[in-house]
């Protein structure tokens, strides 16, 4: 006796070559907004995930995850612009709660509160909002060391005034020992362009000759139709 078993998948071509289509139109997405973010101060590269059931299911087979490998690091002229040579997060207060960002553009207000672009509270290691104990005339007095201790120079005393540490975080908010933090620098994107239009070539490939397939698919079908118009 012999006993025969499987699972058989059977479909519409042209339902295939949509589905295909539409995951390398998300691919493709993906690469361009790497593209998009090469210049951005803080940008992280997005690498698509695509899971083994992704040419049955579709997009619903795509996902995305973060490399966070550190980025371009370039000189400023504004001692408030900050990068960290390490991998790990900012802390910043946002409207919905805590946020992690790699974008150091700081600044500060007129109490004296350490703010980011959006004027959000940049956060110290103890979670709470930087706040610089006297106001000082020009930035330049502001001093921010390697682990992150905030310092500002007090015109009476002479003396460099600790105000407290930037909360560096890892994903997980853990915080980083040791973040290297640079005072006077930018960090742009990890993004390579040259890598992005490589990865970019064999998608665009894939779509074409999803798209060539079903053009063939549809002109056979119309034919089809249209003999069958014609004999009835």
């Amino acid at each position: 006796m012999q006993i025969n078993g499987g699972i058989r998948f059977c479909e519409k071509g042209l339902t295939a070559s949509l589905r295909a289509m539409h995951v390398q139109t998300e691919l493709i997405g993906m690469s361009n907004e790497n593209i998009t973010g090469f210049d951005k101060v803080g940008y992280q590269r997005k690498e698509p995930v695509v899971s083994s059931f992704t040419e049955f299911i579709g997009v619903h087979g795509l996902s995305q995850t973060v490399d966070d490998q550190v980025g371009r690091i370039q000189m400023s002229d504004n001692p408030l612009d900050l990068a960290l040579a390490n991998k790990g997060y900012f802390q910043v207060q946002g409207r919905d709660g805590i946020e992690l960002t790699r974008d150091g553009r700081f600044k500060i207000d007129k109490e004296g509160y350490l703010l980011n672009l959006d004027d959000s509270n940049v956060l110290s290691s103890s979670g709470m909002p930087i706040k610089l104990p006297i106001v000082p005339d020009k930035v330049e007095d502001i001093k921010i060391n390697s682990k992150g201790l905030v310092s500002v120079f007090n015109k009476e005393t002479l003396k460099l005034q600790p105000a407290g540490y930037i909360g560096v975080v890892d994903a997980n908010g853990i915080l980083v020992m040791d973040p290297e933090v640079k005072q006077g620098y930018n960090e742009f994107s990890n993004v390579s362009l040259q890598n992005e239009f490589i990865g970019m070539m064999p998608i665009i490939r894939n779509f074409e000759a999803n798209r060539q397939i079903f053009m063939i698919q549809n002109q056979n079908l119309q034919k089809v139709i249209s003999q069958l118009g014609s004999t009835s």
